[in-house]
C-alpha cells in the first residue's frame, strides 16, 4: 500500500513538474521586477456565427493600413451611429473586466472575463490573432507600457495595471483602454498615484480641444505641456484596426492633417516619469520602459462633430476606476 501511495505521489509530482509555471525568457535582461510567467492557456474559442476580421484565422491583415497615408475616411450618419454603438459595447466590456480586479487573480483570468463578455455582445475580440497576438485582451501591469499578454502571474496588492479592450462588431473596430490600481496599497503608493492620474489628466485635456478645425499636430504639444514627458500616440479607428489619423502625443510632431465632423479616432496618452524609450520582450509584443519606472495610459475613442467632440467610450457612474486624489508636493529643504 505504501509502495502504491509512494508510486502515486510520484506520478502526481511528474504531472506538477510537467505542467509548472515558468520563464519563457530567463536569458533576458528585464529593465524592471516584473517577468512573464508562463503556460499560457490555449486560445479561446470564437462562436463561427460571429463575424470575424480578415486576420482571424491567419493572423495576416488582409487590409493593411497604410502608415504614411493622410486619407482619413469621414463617417457618414449610419457609420458614427455604429461608432457611438461600439463605444457602448466596449465600455460595458471593460467595466465588467475591470470589476473583477483585485490581488491574487491572474491577467489570465482577466482575459477569459473579457472574451466572455464580448463573445456575449455578439462581437469579436480585436487583439485575438491580429498579427499573431495570441489573447483576446492588452493586460499591462506596472513598467509595461503597453501590449501585455495575458498570463499566470498572479496581480498583487500593490500593482497597477492597464486593461486594453478592443471589439470588432458588425464590420467596425472600436478601442478603449485605462489604468487602475490593484489594491489600496497601489492607491496609497504616491508615485504610483501620480503617474496614473498625470496620464488621466491629459486624456481629459486633450479631449478639450477636439473640434473641426484643430490640427492633429496639436494634440501632442497639449499633452506635453500637461505631463511634461514624451509618450507613444494614437491613430484612427472605424472599419479598420489601426488607420489615419496618426497623431504623436508629444511636441513639435509632424502629425498631418486637421479634425473634421465624422472623423473617429483614438488619443491614448502614455506618461512615464522616467526615461521615453521602450525595449520590447522577448514575445515581440510587451512593451517595457527602459528603465524599468511604472507608467499609465487612458485612452478613449473620439467622434468630431460639427461643433465638438464626442466621447464614445465614456463611462459612466457606475463604472469601476476613477480618480484619486493627486499627493501634494513633498516639501524639501532648500
Amino acid at each position: 500500500m505504501l509502495e502504491l501511495c509512494n508510486a502515486q505521489h510520484n506520478e502526481h509530482k511528474t504531472q506538477h513538474i510537467a505542467t509548472a509555471f515558468y520563464n519563457p525568457f530567463p536569458t533576458y535582461s528585464f529593465t524592471g521586477p516584473l517577468q512573464p510567467v508562463y503556460t499560457l492557456s490555449p486560445r479561446r474559442a470564437v462562436p463561427e456565427s460571429i463575424r470575424s476580421p480578415d486576420y482571424a484565422e491567419t493572423g495576416i491583415l488582409k487590409r493593411r493600413p497604410i502608415l504614411n497615408s493622410t486619407k482619413v475616411n469621414i463617417l457618414d450618419a449610419k457609420g458614427q451611429e455604429a461608432m457611438r454603438k461600439f463605444g457602448r459595447l466596449i465600455r460595458e466590456v471593460l467595466d465588467i473586466a475591470a470589476a473583477e480586479l483585485r490581488p491574487v487573480i491572474t491577467t489570465d483570468y482577466l482575459d477569459e472575463v473579457c472574451h466572455q463578455a464580448r463573445i456575449e455582445r455578439n462581437s469579436y475580440p480585436s487583439p485575438l490573432n491580429y498579427n499573431y497576438f495570441p489573447k483576446s485582451i492588452c493586460t499591462s501591469p506596472n513598467e509595461v507600457i503597453c501590449h501585455g499578454i495575458p498570463d499566470q502571474r498572479i496581480l498583487l496588492d500593490s500593482d497597477i495595471v492597464n486593461l486594453d479592450v478592443t471589439l470588432y462588431h458588425e464590420g467596425y473596430h472600436g478601442d478603449q483602454n485605462e489604468t487602475y490600481y490593484v489594491g489600496d496599497r497601489a492607491k496609497a503608493d504616491p508615485d504610483s498615484v501620480r503617474v496614473v492620474e498625470t496620464a488621466r489628466e491629459c486624456l481629459n485635456e486633450v479631449i478639450k480641444y477636439v473640434k473641426p478645425g484643430t490640427p492633429i499636430r496639436k494634440f501632442g504639444s497639449i499633452i506635453e505641456k500637461h505631463a511634461k514627458s514624451r509618450n507613444w500616440g494614437g491613430h484612427g479607428i472605424n472599419t479598420l484596426f489601426h488607420c489615419p489619423p496618426y497623431g504623436s502625443h508629444y511636441s513639435n510632431n509632424k502629425s498631418v492633417g486637421v479634425c473634421k465632423p465624422g472623423m473617429t479616432f483614438t488619443i491614448e496618452p502614455i506618461i512615464a516619469p522616467g526615461k521615453y524609450r521602450d525595449v520590447t520582450w522577448q514575445d515581440n509584443w510587451t512593451n517595457t520602459t527602459i528603465d524599468g519606472k511604472r507608467t499609465a495610459q487612458f485612452e478613449h475613442t473620439v467622434l468630431v462633430t460639427e461643433i465638438g467632440v464626442e466621447v464614445l467610450t465614456a463611462g459612466n457612474e457606475s463604472s469601476p476606476g476613477g480618480p484619486v486624489p493627486m499627493p501634494k508636493a513633498e516639501n524639501r529643504a532648500s
